[in-house]
């Protein structure tokens, strides 16, 4: 079955109407495009290029709709994401009651069946935008195709990107490691761990259509394994506290008090403090699986808290009296 069918009967099987790329519209534009075989060839031999100019038929609507497109299913993805962990990790009557709102079974089928789908939903929309793009460089002769995803990625459109994925991810670890005795382990991922090389940690995942995906677990700014962690909007991994320190910020005004014009300390791109998503389930991964450097660190952590939010107490205190 060619992929474009199976794409399309992937989004019409689903129960709720999700954004998805219009690989059958994208296809079709490619199709209209006039420039020939024999142009491509000529334009070849002659100046030996592979980047060739605009195509007029494609690239005004072509660049723009899978954009937007890209905009979207990113989008849903986060939120649908966001939502899941949100209730994993809830306790009590606030637990109960999102389980009631999102209308969900209280179980962790419940839980591994809304995972899983939203695993696929990433992977065959991911698998999709890499083929059309690599279907337009064949039709043009260019690699405009690849610099395009190019410049998705620095704009945080790229679904393999998203911080939410790795999160699902170590949901996925702890689950079922939380599982272990019972014959039924739930399972999200196929060749999903948490690996160590020289002793720095890593998440791994082989995912289908030989997409693996390989999450350095270390900070750039400490230099060790990241200590509740926290991801930028660039999709870089920091700790907390090293991000707070990288933005000029203290950690009791946290991330969103950070200036727009502070950089990302390994991409220096500016503005992605301010929407930086708390890795909750990667920390408790780490934490079950680091146990004695997370104690050291957390008492290392704690005496610089209390520091930091006194002096911010006290200056509060001053500027309350004037002095």
């Amino acid at each position: 079955m060619k992929f474009c069918k199976k794409y399309q009967e992937y989004m019409q099987g689903q129960e709720k109407k999700t954004p998805g790329v219009g690989f059958k519209k994208l296809k079709k534009i490619l199709k209209k495009c006039r420039i020939s075989f024999q142009s491509n060839k000529h334009l070849h031999e002659h100046e030996g290029l592979l980047h060739l100019q605009s195509c007029p038929v494609c690239d005004g609507t072509f660049f723009p709709s899978l954009l937007k497109e890209m905009s979207d299913v990113v989008s849903c993805f986060n939120e649908r994401a966001r939502k899941l962990l949100e209730l994993h990790l809830a306790s009590g009557f606030t637990k109960y009651f999102i389980w009631f709102k999102a209308k969900l079974q209280g179980s962790h089928v419940a839980l591994v069946q809304e995972g899983k789908d939203l695993v696929n939903y990433a992977m065959i929309n991911a698998i999709a935008i890499r083929k059309i793009l690599k279907k337009y460089d064949k039709v043009h002769y260019s690699k405009q195709g690849q610099a395009f995803r190019s410049q998705a990625q620095s704009m945080h459109m790229e679904i393999l990107q998203s911080p939410w994925l790795c999160e699902l991810m170590a949901f996925h670890i702890n689950l079922r490691e939380t599982n272990a005795k019972s014959d039924k382990s739930p399972a999200l991922f196929e060749g999903c761990y948490l690996t160590f090389n020289d002793g720095k940690p890593f998440l791994s995942c082989e995912l289908f259509d030989s997409i693996k995906l390989d999450v350095d677990l270390t900070c750039a700014i400490c230099l060790d394994t990241v200590f509740d962690p926290v991801s930028l909007t660039c999709g870089h991994i920091f700790c907390y506290i090293c991000a707070c320190s990288a933005a000029s910020v203290t950690i009791v005004d946290g991330l969103k008090a950070a200036n727009p014009k502070e950089r990302c300390p390994l991409c220096r791109q500016a503005r992605v403090y301010e929407g930086a998503v708390y890795l909750d389930e990667l920390g408790i991964l780490l934490k079950r699986s680091c146990r004695e450097y997370w104690e050291q660190r957390l008492q290392t952590e704690r005496v610089e808290r209390v520091r930091q939010a006194k002096e911010h107490w006290e200056s509060q205190c001053r500027a309350f009296l004037g002095a």
